[in-house]
């Protein structure tokens, strides 16, 4: 390591923050440089890789995530912009082997694809429920059109956001 490298890693450890992140039920303390992303510090820091890494551009959904039961995707969100606040990932949503209503009917209408942008689909499926945003087929389309799919599942997805909207998967 030479002097430059050594100053360059002092000054960047003295950017990074203590940031605390709620994720899944659980208080995360984590320090870290400022501009890392939601999504960087669950599947980096916090092993939490279920949240897929897709676009890296907000265009594909793949990271969709709950922060306060409100749809954000996590490459696009700074950490430090969620302190305080709930944030769910797919690993969160089951209770053991019971899996969240929502899971259970993506699995019933056959809505998991080949699974990489399915934890995604499934976040951002809960929340235009609870934002309640699933009175019609279209509504539902319209709504899940941030989430990018290339395995054309799309009407399963639909069957599936319907099927778990009528059996109250808005929690």
């Amino acid at each position: 390591m030479s002097v430059g490298q050594t100053a360059t890693s002092a000054a960047e450890a003295a950017r990074e923050l203590d940031v605390v992140l709620h994720v899944n039920g659980d208080a995360h303390t984590l320090r870290l440089d400022p501009r890392v992303s939601l999504l960087d510090a669950l599947r980096e820091r916090l092993g939490l890789t279920g949240t897929k890494k897709g676009c890296d551009h907000g265009q594909c959904g793949a990271c969709t995530v709950l922060v306060d039961d409100r749809r954000v995707h996590a490459c696009l969100t700074l950490a430090v912009m969620v302190q305080g606040a709930k944030v769910t990932t797919i690993e969160g949503l089951a209770r053991g082997e019971e899996l969240h209503p929502m899971q259970a009917a993506f699995v019933t209408c056959d809505g998991l694809q080949c699974g990489y942008c399915t934890p995604g689909q499934i976040l951002s499926a809960i929340g235009l429920v609870h934002e309640g945003h699933a009175k019609t087929d279209d509504e539902v389309r319209e709504e899940m059109s941030g989430n990018i799919c290339r395995c054309g599942a799309y009407s399963n997805i639909v069957s599936a956001v319907q099927l778990a909207r009528r059996k109250g998967a808005a929690s």
